[in-house]
């Protein structure tokens, strides 16, 4: 199985990106039901929220979003740092820097467990910029590895893309499956992030560390297993 896992390494790439792109979805649910119209990983939203909200807009926070934005940031500076000295692709770096966004989250969720529900203030907005700074982390690092059309935090360029590239465009043909995995693996994630709620706020926080500890031991495996080449019979 490892020299399998090796010998089709873009394949697994492509899967655990499309498995954070999940994960993303289930912490932007999260982020949005349970933490106060905030998104932790789709940064657009927050910008646009945050435009409506300083201008006035009912109902509208403006605290959280700007803090998840400027955490995410901060984030995505930490993992451009750790990983521009290093080549694109999986490395020992990329596994520790998913590491890091998968125990940042465990340990957040445990945070929301102990707090017995939606965190009063101001652990709310302090699960919020831990939680984003964490979506940054895993943004930058997926930007390392390079995936075509999977960013994991955002579908918008991916929409763009399957859309202009359709036949209906005039297109000729398109990577159709990785493009229409990630619009629908970030929506089922979102759906699945709004039934844990239901649960316990820390549920989808808890769900969304395990698919992020998880991808990085099988890329870390993948990456570092030494796959000898099969001798030609004599």
């Amino acid at each position: 199985m490892l020299k399998r896992l090796r010998a089709r390494r873009d394949d697994l790439h492509l899967g655990l990106m499309l498995a954070l792109t999940f994960s993303t979805g289930i912490v932007d649910a999260v982020g949005y039901l349970g933490l106060d119209k905030v998104f932790a990983g789709n940064m657009t939203g927050n910008v646009v929220i945050l435009g409506m909200a300083l201008a006035g807009a009912d109902g509208l926070p403006w605290v959280g979003p700007l803090l998840a934005l400027f955490a995410f940031m901060g984030g995505a500076v930490v993992g451009g740092r750790v990983l521009r000295p290093v080549k694109a692709g999986w490395t020992t770096r990329t596994t520790t820097t998913f590491a890091v966004v998968g125990a940042i989250m465990a340990g957040l969720a445990i945070a929301l467990f102990i707090l017995n529900g939606k965190p009063p203030q101001p652990w709310e907005l302090l699960i919020t910029v831990f939680l984003a700074g964490a979506m940054g982390l895993q943004a930058a690092t997926a930007r390392h590895i390079a995936v075509k059309d999977v960013t994991t935090v955002v579908v918008t360029s991916t929409i763009t893309g399957f859309a202009a590239d359709s036949r209906l465009a005039g297109g000729k043909g398109q990577p159709w499956f990785r493009r229409g995995a990630a619009i629908v693996l970030i929506a089922a994630g979102a759906g699945v992030g709004a039934l844990l709620l239901n649960l316990h706020i820390g549920w989808g926080v808890a769900a969304a560390a395990l698919v992020t500890l998880v991808a990085a031991l099988l890329g870390h495996i993948a990456a570092h297993t030494k796959h000898t080449p099969p001798v030609p019979a004599e």
